[in-house]
């Protein structure tokens, strides 16, 4: 089980717990405002875009090239960015913190 924080554009902080599907999903199942996932997670619509802390891009890794072509229609990319749908939940990612970029 991992435990992953999201911190909101209202600078709210929700640590929720999970240990299958991606982050959208958790999120999306515990009412993380602004993670909306519209598309169901087949990386076409960006409204799951998060900002990794600088100290995790090494965990989750890099974005592949689909989800930088979506990244690249919103207005609020970073270098740490990353679209919530397309990371799988993982021991590896316990203790991520994410903002909700959206």
């Amino acid at each position: 089980m991992a435990k992953i924080t999201f911190i909101t554009q209202e600078n709210e902080t929700i640590t929720v717990e999970g240990n299958s599907g991606s982050l959208m999903e958790l999120a999306v199942n515990n009412n993380v405002r602004g993670i909306d996932g519209d598309c169901g997670g087949v990386c076409s619509c960006a409204t799951c875009h998060v900002h990794l802390s600088p100290e995790h891009m090494e965990t989750v890794g890099s974005p592949s090239e689909i989800e930088n072509d979506m990244l690249e229609l919103d207005d609020n990319v970073s270098e740490y960015s990353r679209l919530s749908c397309q990371i799988q939940l993982s021991e590896a990612l316990d203790g991520l913190v994410l903002k909700v970029a959206n």
